[in-house]
């Protein structure tokens, strides 16, 4: 996908055959992220429509929506909160547990991170079946937040959890699409 700039940042995107298991394509930023010119593309177009969107906070979920997340904060001058797995978080949590292939995980935030109204970013690397993403957003409106928008590097729209947010009426903002994996 040729971004703003014409910077083509699928090109610097791996695709893992057969991890975590056979069948599935693994699509894994970590090159993107150790190419500085790559991962200054993906940061500034993460968070260039949300300039002046509002935002109070940007939100990123363990462990990849940490590192872009805490990017996009510091660029756009915001706090970043984490949103972490069960037990990972010293004090008073709330929870949320989400569905997964093989069960059930749970994801946290401090009690006290959001206020009512805070304006919230959400990000993270990837969207494949939303589970995680959801869960996020359950937390965040359940903190009493308004979540402006989810960002994600990756989308794989043919799995729905993009359009599941959408659904919602959650603003979906994707870099790039892979289509049929």
């Amino acid at each position: 996908m040729d971004l703003r700039n014409g910077f083509d940042i699928r090109r610097h995107i791996r695709t893992i055959p057969d991890y975590p298991k056979p069948g599935i394509k693994f699509r894994d930023i970590t090159t993107l992220l150790a190419n500085k010119h790559a991962f200054r593309a993906a940061v500034d177009e993460l968070m260039w429509p949300f300039l002046s969107a509002g935002v109070d906070y940007v939100v990123g979920i363990e462990a990849r929506g940490f590192i872009l997340g805490g990017a996009i904060a510091h660029e756009l001058g915001l706090g970043f909160l984490p949103i972490r797995k069960k037990g990972k978080l010293p004090r008073k949590v709330i929870g949320k547990d989400y569905q997964l292939e093989y069960g059930v995980d749970t994801i946290e935030i401090h009690a006290d991170a959001i206020s009512k109204g805070d304006k919230i970013l959400l990000i993270d690397d990837l969207i494949a079946t939303g589970g995680t993403a959801e869960a996020a957003i359950d937390l965040i409106q359940e903190s009493g937040g308004d979540v402006v928008a989810a960002a994600f590097i990756v989308s794989l729209p043919d799995l729905g959890g993009a359009q599941k947010l959408i659904d919602k009426n959650i603003k979906v903002h994707r870099l790039v699409d892979y289509d049929g994996e």
